[in-house]
């Protein structure tokens, strides 16, 4: 699985969300959200041509277990999902929805932990979370063999450029002032 643009822009606020419905960009990341407005923002994001994907860990009101997923499947039917959570993972695949699991650099048994997880999840994504490791990027991507997609701590177009040039397929960030379409 390929995306077709290097910067996943990752809103926090509707107003963000808003603005980004008139821009070049193809994928938006819901962050943080009310589950009573999930549908709806993802049903404008897709009218506007966007592919949506939405942090299920970070929307305000939902459970994230099989219900929780069966009610994201069935209703709000985003593109794709992001969480930290394998079972998570396993029941996007159920809904044909893109996924991408979150891995997050603490020390090296987390990251064995977690890779070990990872490869059992088959996400159709990975992202790395402190982005600004370049050398972890490419570990992790060789590790895998699943993309990557940096993100987390990434503040500059010089540590957007590292993530890339290290082998990451995306980097997501929630810093506007990267979101150059």
């Amino acid at each position: 699985m390929k995306l077709e643009q290097s910067i996943l822009p990752a809103v926090k606020s509707i107003k963000e969300y808003e603005a980004l419905l008139d821009s070049d960009t193809n994928y938006v990341i819901l962050l943080e959200t009310r589950l009573g407005l999930l549908r709806k923002l993802v049903k404008v994001g897709q009218k506007a041509g966007k592919k949506v994907f939405v942090h299920i860990d970070l929307i305000q009101g939902l459970k994230a277990d099989d219900y929780g997923m069966e009610y994201i499947g069935q209703e709000v039917k985003p593109d794709g999902v992001i969480s930290t959570r394998s079972h998570v993972i396993h029941q996007a695949k159920k809904y044909n929805l893109i996924s991408v699991q979150r891995l997050f650099l603490i020390d090296s048994q987390a990251i064995e932990h977690n890779v070990s997880i990872i490869k059992k999840a088959g996400p159709d994504f990975v992202e790395v979370l402190p982005g600004i490791l370049p050398g972890m990027i490419k570990e992790i991507k060789d590790r895998l063999g699943v993309p990557v997609i940096a993100g987390g701590l990434i503040r500059t177009k010089e540590e957007v450029d590292q993530a890339l040039q290290a082998g990451a397929s995306a980097v997501s960030t929630s810093q506007n002032d990267l979101w150059d379409f």
